[in-house]
C-alpha cells in the first residue's frame, strides 16, 4: 500500500479509530487498486470500492463526487488521499455524508489547505477524532519525488497539512 502516507498501518489506524463493528457496509471512495478494499473484506466488512480509473479487479468504476448510490446506503465511508485530488473536497464531503446512514462514520485521510475540522463541521459531520500526520505526508511525498513517481496534481500555495479524521453523520 504505497498509494498514501503510512500505507496499510494508516488504513488500519483509521479502522481502529472508527471502532466499526464487523460486518457493516463500507464504501471506499477513490479505491485505486483496491488494497484497502481487500483489507476491509479480510477484516470482515461488507466493502465496496469505486474509482474514476479502477486499477484492481474488485474496484468498480465510479465518481466519488457523484456515486449514483442511493442516500444512506452505507454504515461507513473510507477515503484516503482522494478528496483533495478530486478537485472538490467540499463536494466529496457532501457526497460522503449523503451516502452515510444516520450515525454512519467517515474515515478520512487527506491533504488539507483549510482547517479540516471546520470543513467536516460545515459538511454536517461531528468530528470524533483528528490526528495531524503532516510530518508523515512530507516524508512520503519527498520519497515519491525521489523515486520519480510523485502524483502530479496542482497544489495550491499556502500551509498544507495531512490529517487522519473520523467524522460521524448525525441527524
Amino acid at each position: 500500500m504505497r498509494s498514501h502516507p503510512g500505507g496499510e498501518a494508516h488504513t488500519r489506524r483509521l479502522i481502529e479509530l472508527a471502532a466499526l463493528p464487523q460486518g457493516v457496509s463500507v464504501l471506499d471512495l477513490g479505491a485505486g487498486a483496491g488494497e484497502a478494499l481487500a483489507l476491509l473484506r479480510g477484516m470482515g466488512y461488507a466493502a465496496r470500492g469505486i474509482d474514476l480509473e479502477p486499477r484492481g479487479e474488485s474496484v468498480e468504476r465510479g465518481d466519488l463526487l457523484c456515486t449514483g448510490f442511493p442516500d444512506a446506503s452505507f454504515d461507513a465511508v473510507l477515503s484516503e488521499c482522494a478528496f483533495f485530488v478530486s478537485g472538490d473536497q467540499r463536494g466529496a464531503l457532501r457526497e460522503a455524508r449523503r451516502l452515510l446512514k444516520p450515525g454512519g462514520k467517515l474515515l478520512l485521510s487527506d491533504l488539507f489547505f483549510d482547517d479540516p475540522a471546520a470543513l467536516l463541521r460545515a459538511a454536517g459531520f461531528t468530528l470524533l477524532c483528528a490526528e495531524d500526520l503532516t510530518d508523515a505526508w512530507r516524508e512520503y511525498y519527498l520519497e515519491a519525488l525521489w523515486r520519480g513517481d510523485a502524483p502530479c496534481c496542482e497544489i495550491p500555495k499556502g500551509k498544507c497539512s495531512y490529517w487522519l479524521l473520523i467524522g460521524r453523520k448525525d441527524g
